[in-house]
């Protein structure tokens, strides 16, 4: 039987910016284990990440889904900056303030993250003894080989590298912040080129909270991002769920074999988005999920 669950819109200090939440818990249960949950490049927390946090619930945690600095309702500037060190900051915080919360263990505390939110929140474990465990699903974990292969080779790479560092320039110095799509169907410059329905459907991620642009300064920070040399300094239990039709299964793969703790690999069914919405994809993940965190924060 699910738990019935009980939603606290929340806000938090990091770092000196103003971070927004929403805290889904277990009606049934007063102080106990809790997961931070993080979701995908570009989004906020009404999208992917409320879905899982709200499954956790379900199973009997605390979860807490947030806003990044920049993102929907949290304050800091400029917006939509995919900044993985200021992410990663922001994850921290979100333990920080999970471990004050009259109604969690501090002791018990996990991290849950999806694609892109997956590699932030396992840095974060890296250098965070308070993060007992760890779950990431339908990981992106790139490192710069696969940004090469991802992003069209060394000129793509470079290409993209010259114009955010132009942006951020141009934004060092007064001027707007640029943006470009963070996807489009029609716009060969958005951070994601292509038919990514999640995205692009009301029905699914596209909803009126999640602001669809990219800043352009974003991709020096994204492009240098590796999570791998984290890996062998994790060592909270970790699950990874993915399947071989995920975006980079590789990554995965890696970084599994570099992670210093107790570890397991399980591979589902299911493409990139179906990980973010599909039901019976997600119910399988979130289940793994919730099961690996009721053994390792017991």
């Amino acid at each position: 039987m699910t738990e019935a669950v009980h939603t606290e819109h929340v806000s938090f200090d990091s770092d000196g910016t103003t971070l927004v939440g929403t805290l889904y818990s277990p009606e049934s249960r007063g102080r106990g284990p809790a997961v931070v949950v993080l979701g995908s490049w570009t989004t906020v927390k009404e999208q992917m990440a409320a879905g899982y946090a709200r499954w956790m619930a379900e199973a009997g945690f605390h979860a807490l889904a947030f806003d990044p600095a920049g993102y929907g309702e949290s304050g800091g500037r400029p917006r939509q900056l995919e900044s993985p060190a200021r992410k990663i900051r922001d994850v921290h915080s979100a333990v920080t303030f999970l471990g004050r919360h009259a109604r969690v263990d501090p002791r018990r505390i996990g991290a849950l993250g999806i694609c892109a939110g997956a590699g932030y929140t396992a840095v974060n474990a890296a250098n965070d003894p308070r993060v007992r465990s760890l779950a990431l699903v339908a990981p992106w974990l790139h490192d710069a080989a696969l940004v090469r292969d991802i992003y069209g080779g060394e000129d793509g790479v470079r290409q993209k590298m010259d114009l955010g560092l132009a942006a951020r320039d141009r934004y060092e110095l007064g001027q707007p912040a640029d943006y470009v799509p963070a996807v489009s169907t029609t716009d060969p410059q958005a951070a994601m080129f292509g038919p990514f329905d999640y995205y692009l459907d009301a029905q699914r991620g596209a909803v009126p909270a999640w602001d669809n642009r990219f800043a352009v300064m974003s991709w020096p920070q994204w492009l240098t991002f590796d999570p791998h040399p984290a890996a062998a300094r994790i060592t909270a239990p970790t699950m990874i769920v993915t399947s071989r039709d995920a975006a980079i299964p590789q990554g995965s793969e890696k970084f599994h074999a570099d992670l210093g703790g107790p570890k397991n690999l399980v591979w589902t069914e299911g493409n990139q988005f179906d990980f973010y919405d599909r039901d019976s994809t997600v119910d399988e993940a979130a289940t793994l999920a919730a099961r690996h965190f009721a053994e390792t924060l017991a």
